[in-house]
Parts: structure tokens; sequence; C-alpha cells
């Protein structure tokens, strides 16, 4: 294993920090921002995509850290986009816009910032001392109790040197958006005529007239937080997917309605009638998988407890529900931790329902599988689940025995996490671009909300190929099959990025579109064939040591694309060091690494105390290599690399 203190790592060198540079500046009143503005602050250089669920979960992270250090710490949103969309400057200022963004943030299109620091993994963050030289490397979330820490070791070094200065820094307030509706996110349709719709941007449900534009009501405070109660006093966190209980199952539960409260990583209830809301599971604390989990190594144990008590159990950033006649429960798109769960109304149990946890694209049965950010679900007449896998680009199908249970996982459409595009015809080929929604029509086949490629797509299963129903759209990130107009069937699209819902007709002939596929353009890392190290850097906070009980707490999960490229040293196994073997007959590729790393609150060589906090550190990380004679023979990655 990989341990060293904060003070002998910081000391051993120095780097200077290189120049913010991008295509423009958000959140500063159209100033641009250098270091020198920055000198006498401790920066945070956060390096994330608006695409990713884990940038988004270190955005939730860094606030109270700006918040208790508003006069010394400055964040820098580096922008690097993963998705060709998200290279759309309008686009960014949405994101930021809607995420509520409070510091400056630099758009980073060509990837040059991100290069200059040598970022190879959403989310990365680069910790800058006063004086404007490197201080840490870190990579992943789940860094917040470890960056408190080093700043205030960062405060006091350089209060007492005189390099500190305190006072505001460069953010600039954008002006607030009006209107009845702010990026909403999921819809489903009420058995009195209207639709309920998630208002994720002012965090809270809006029930519309079927003009969709007359609000009849809204259900919570509208103001961001976490608080049940009725529909004035209860609270919500940018919340998403909803869905109706059957009438005999709500009324036995005793509420209708069950509400993805994704930042608050709860599942609540709402009854209708009252608009009262009350919590269903979930703690409020985000699941970063299973520390104990982790620390046991038990990479085979995929439903691992996940508690008795569901008022007790950790959730992470769920994002669509819907309900399984077949299972009789509940099934929730788990984005945070890339798995689906169930959870049963009646008796309050929730269970990991397929995936393990590791973020990819991979089919098999429930426990092999992997998942990428699962953001919408929807059950077809057989009672298979569809789901819109949207960090690889993808759309998969979860075949359920007679049972209930998931027996297989198949892709229908998508290639890998890196892959995407705009491309109809035979779904192998066809390329989708960080979906979000998923709805079945009358004659079986799935409309696709390509949210990143401003569309609704179709997947036939029978022919099994993809056309485009409509284009043209500022981001749908939902889809319903609307049979509450006269005539034909039309599509109900959630278009968030306009703050409406808008009808969409089914066409009597779809288009086929092909824009091409793409791949994500990040700069190949040149390697040798043969012997190739793997070395990740981790230490732990200062206040923590890695937790030994059950031996190393370490591990490393390597696998690639093609599969061909690793002749040997794939697999997982204990330690943050692994040594490869690199096929000379392939030209290029993929190289996937997980790191984790346990540790608990307790000093190095001391014993962990009874009950202290654990945490566990992990990171996924993309490496495109290509092979070449004079390429590296090594690789150093930073889970926490201190400087």
């Amino acid at each position: 294993m990989t341990e060293t203190s904060t003070e002998s790592v910081r000391a051993s060198y120095k780097v200077r920090a290189s120049e913010l540079v991008g295509r423009n500046w958000l959140n500063t009143g159209g100033k641009t921002v250098t270091l020198e503005d920055l000198r006498g602050k401790i920066v945070i250089l956060d390096f994330w995509t608006f695409c990713c669920i884990n940038c988004l979960h270190v955005l939730d992270e860094l606030r109270p850290l700006e918040e208790k250090y508003q006069d010394e710490l400055v964040i820098v949103g580096v922008h690097s986009p993963k998705f060709e969309h998200e290279a759309d400057p309008e686009a960014l200022a949405a994101a930021v816009e809607r995420y509520e963004i409070h510091h400056p943030v630099l758009d980073d299109p060509e990837l040059t910032t991100w290069e200059a620091y040598s970022a190879r993994a959403w989310p990365t963050l680069t910790v800058l001392d006063p004086e404007g030289y490197i201080a840490a490397h870190l990579s992943g979330e789940g860094h917040a109790n470890g960056l408190d820490v080093l700043i205030g070791e960062l405060i006091e070094e350089h209060e007492a040197k005189g390099t500190l200065h305190r006072g505001d820094g460069p953010y600039v307030a954008p002006p607030a958006r009006e209107g009845d509706l702010r990026f909403p996110g999921k819809v489903i349709a009420l058995e009195n005529g209207n639709f309920l719709v998630g208002d994720s941007g002012h965090h809270r449900l809006v029930e519309l007239a079927p003009d969709l534009v007359t609000v009849v009501r809204t259900i919570g405070e509208g103001v961001k937080g976490y608080a049940d109660g009725g529909p004035e006093t209860a609270r919500f966190n940018e919340l998403q997917g909803l869905t109706l209980l059957p009438p005999a199952v709500a009324a036995q539960a005793g509420y209708d309605v069950v509400v993805a409260d994704t930042v608050n990583h709860r599942l609540r209830g709402v009854e209708l009638e009252t608009g009262h809301v009350t919590t269903l599971a979930g703690n409020g604390v985000q699941r970063l998988l299973d520390a104990e989990r982790a620390r046991g190594n038990r990479s085979d144990d995929w439903q691992w407890d996940l508690g008795s008590e569901p008022l007790d159990t950790s959730l992470s950033s769920p994002w669509d529900v819907a309900w399984s006649e077949k299972t009789g429960a509940l099934i929730v798109a788990m984005a945070g931790t890339h798995q689906i769960f169930s959870f049963d109304p009646l008796t309050g149990a929730v269970a990991v329902f397929a995936g393990t946890g590791l973020e990819g694209l991979q089919d098999g049965g429930a426990a092999e599988s992997w998942f990428a950010q699962s953001s919408g679900l929807v059950f077809d007449a057989a009672g298979d689940l569809w789901v819109a896998d949207s960090e690889t680009s993808a759309v998969r199908r979860i075949v359920l025995d007679d049972d209930g249970a998931a027996a297989s996982v198949e892709t229908a459409i998508g290639a890998g996490l890196f892959d995407f595009g705009f491309r109809d015809g035979e779904a192998g080929q066809a390329r989708l671009q960080h979906p979000l929604g998923v709805t079945v029509l009358p004659d079986g086949s799935v409309a696709i909300a390509d949210t990143y490629n401003g569309a609704v797509r179709r997947y036939d299963p029978a022919a099994k190929t993809v056309s485009t129903l409509a284009r043209g759209l500022a981001e749908p990130s939902d889809v319903l099959l609307d049979g509450s107009v006269e005539g034909d069937p039309v599509l109900l699209v959630v278009e968030t990025n306009q703050h409406r819902l808008v009808r969409v007709p089914l066409p009597k002939e779809a288009l086929t579109v092909d824009e091409g596929a793409s791949q994500t353009q990040r700069p190949k890392t040149p390697v040798a064939a043969g012997a190739h190290e793997i070395v990740v850097r981790f230490s732990a906070p200062k206040g923590q040591k890695l937790d030994d009980r059950w031996g190393d707490p370490t591990q490393l999960k390597i696998s690639s694309s093609p599969e061909e490229l690793l002749l040997d040293g794939g697999g997982t196994s204990v330690g943050l060091t692994r040594t490869l073997a690199l096929n000379p007959d392939v030209a290029d590729g993929v190289l996937h690494i997980t790191a984790r790393a346990a540790a608990c609150d307790g000093e190095p060589g001391g014993e962990i105390p009874d009950h202290a906090a654990c945490h566990l550190y992990q990171q996924d990380w993309g490496i495109p290599v290509v092979l070449d004679a004079d390429g590296d023979t090594g690789l150093t990655l930073d889970l926490r690399g201190l400087d």
C-alpha cells in the first residue's frame, strides 16, 4: 500500500502552477482571471464536466468549504468537456446556472488548462497555495474532509509567512431567472388529466394543467433543502424522477407518488390529495459504494448489505424511479453508484437490483453488469426494464425472470464510455449522446430523450434499428407518450434548457440522420509495448490512517479496450501498484483503471478507535494510449497525491 505523511510529501519539492487559459470566463462579470489575481488565496481548481455525476457530487462537497473559508479560499471551476455538446458555450452557461455554481468558471473546450495540469479524469482537483505553487492533486470525490484539513494547514503556514491575503474573490453573481419552471427534469401524467413535473431548478413539484402552461399547484417551498411536511414547507434538492404507484399499493403505503430527490440522496413520498411529503428511504449521506466491502476486497459480493432500516440507508443520487408490476417493487436508477436499486414501498426494503458499481458498459448477469450514470427508466409490456445509461450514451435492457428478478443485461444501443454521436440505422452502429429519458411507444418500440443531441430517437427492438423522431430541442431530459389529446398520441417532451414542456407529434415517417460517430477527444498517452508500471499515489489526510485491520485496504481493478491490449496484469487485486504487459500488436486503446483506498479517523502508527468514521476514496480513469517504441513505460495517477 502507499501511504505517506502530508508534511514529508509536501516538503519534497514545489511546482509552480500553470496559467489558466481557455475560451471564456463565467461568473466574473466578463473579467478574465489570472493567477496573479489569485495570489494570496488558497485556490482549488475543479476540473469538471457537466454530464458527470461525480463532478456534480464534488460541487456539493465544495459548497461548505466555500462558505467556511470565504475570505481565504477561491474555487475555480475548469470546465473541460467530455461530450461535443458540452463544448457549446450556451450549454455550459445553462449548466453553471442550473447547478447554482457560485465561483468563477473557466470555459476550457480545447482542454488547454486540463492538459497543463495533467488532468486525466473527471473530476480532478488541484490545490494551489497562496504563493501559486501546487499543493495537492486529488481525483474523484469524497475529499471534503481532507481538503478541510489541508486548507487549515495552508492558512496557518501562509498566515505566519505573511503571504495569505483575506478578502473577496473574483466571483460575480449572474442575474436571476424568472419563470414558473426552471430546468425541469422529469414528468408523469396524473389521473385527473394534469401533469406533475419535477421542477428541478426551483426544488419543487409543479402540477400543470393540460395546456402545459397553467400552474395548478406547487408542492414544496421552492427553496433548496430537506424537510418533510405540507406543500408549503416541504423541501427538495434538485429532484429528478417521479412515478405513480398503483392505487392498491398507494392505499397501503399512504402516498401516491415516489420522487427521486437526487441531491438529498433520498426517496420521498407524496400524498396527492394533501400534498404532504415524507421520506421513504435514505439518510442524506451519499453512498460511495461501501468502505467495508472495499477494505475486505469482496469484489464478488455485489449485493452487499444496504442496512435493515430504509431511513438509515445511504443512497447516491437517485435519478429516476419506475414501478415494476412483475417485481412488485419500485426500481431506482442510482446514478451515483452506477447501479439499479429496488425499493419495496410496503416493507421499506432497499436492495441492489443490477450492477456491480463499476462504471462502464458490460452486459451479462445482473451480478456482473456495469452501468454508467443510469438516468431514465421504463418498463415494457413484457415487464422488462429499459434504461437510459447516459455516460455510455447507451440504451440498455434488463430482462426479468418470472419471479421479477433481474436475469440479464443487454445493450441495445451504445459502444462505451467515450463513444457517442448522432447516427441512425443498424443499432450496432447507431450512436446517441448522453440520453436521459426513455418511454415505450404503442408498437413496442422505445422513444429516447437523446439529450445532448437535442433530439428524440426511436429504437425498434424487432428490427434492431434506430431512427429520429424529432430534433432541434434544447436538452430534452424526459419523454412521455401523451394520449390526452384528440387524435393520434403525441410525445410530451421535457425541454430542460427552454424551461418548458412541449408536445411533439409522432411523425408518419421517421428521419434518418447520420452525423457520424465520435469519441471523447483527449490526448493519447504514448506508451511502449511490454512491461508498464501503474502507480496510484494516495496519502491519507491528516487525522486519518489506512484501515489495515483486515489486510491491505487498497485495491486496483484494471482492464482495457480492446481486451487484447493487455497481455497480463488485468483484473482486481489489492495494492496501488501493478505491472502490466502491453501487446505490441495493438496500435491503441484505453486502459480502464479503478483505484480504491479505505481510511479511518486515527493517527498513523496508532490504533483506529472504536466507532471511528471511515472513508472510501475511489476513482475511475479511462486513459487513452497509443503504442510507441519511445513511449512511457509507466503511469502515475493521483487518487490523493500531495506536492
